[in-house]
């Protein structure tokens, strides 16, 4: 899959590197685990999980992405699977250097246009801790709309739990008035 400025690609096992290096900075991982993922995990865990993905779900997965004009590994976007086979959820994970450029935005609404024209689904979903104010932007600048807060116990929380998790989603008719205007 191709944006105005970036290329989407399935991971490989060749990759590895590139996700120990994203997975290891702690700002990257701060609403995810608020820590670095140590290496054997990325290599034991993370991209066999990534792998598996294409495999069992066809057209969903975890994709590297990679500016068009350099070939530069920004992070990566993902469509994954839910528990309603019609709806997707929609993620990204973006190096600090990609930040502020609007690679966010412009690789989650290529994502949710391709959920909804090529995988057909109903229903394209986000979330994130309430208090990521960043990705809620993000979600917002996709198309996405708040749709819930919730809470949920953790045994060892991250600041900012506290205040809860957010769910934004888009349905089909919704993307498609939008996508016509």
């Amino acid at each position: 899959m191709e944006s105005e400025r970036l290329r989407l690609r399935q991971f490989t096992v060749d990759d590895l590197e590139l996700l120990v290096e994203l997975d290891s900075d702690p700002e990257v991982m701060r609403f995810l685990t608020g820590q670095p993922t140590p290496r054997s995990e990325v290599e034991d865990v993370v991209l066999p999980r990534m792998l598996k993905v294409y495999d069992e779900h066809p057209g969903l997965g975890t994709f590297a992405a990679e500016e068009k004009t350099s070939g530069a590994f920004v992070g990566w976007f993902g469509l994954q699977p839910t528990a309603d086979p019609t709806a997707v959820d929609v993620g990204y994970r973006l190096s600090r250097t990609a930040w502020g450029k609007g690679y966010a935005t412009e690789g989650t609404r290529m994502l949710i246009d391709y959920a909804f024209t090529e995988l057909k689904v109903d229903r394209v979903i986000a979330d994130t801790m309430a208090v990521n104010h960043r990705s809620r932007a993000v979600m917002r600048r996709s198309g996405l709309r708040f749709v819930r807060l919730w809470h949920e116990h953790f045994d060892d929380p991250l600041p900012g739990t506290e205040f809860g998790e957010v769910e934004y989603a888009v349905d089909r008719r919704t993307w498609e008035t939008r996508s016509r205007a």
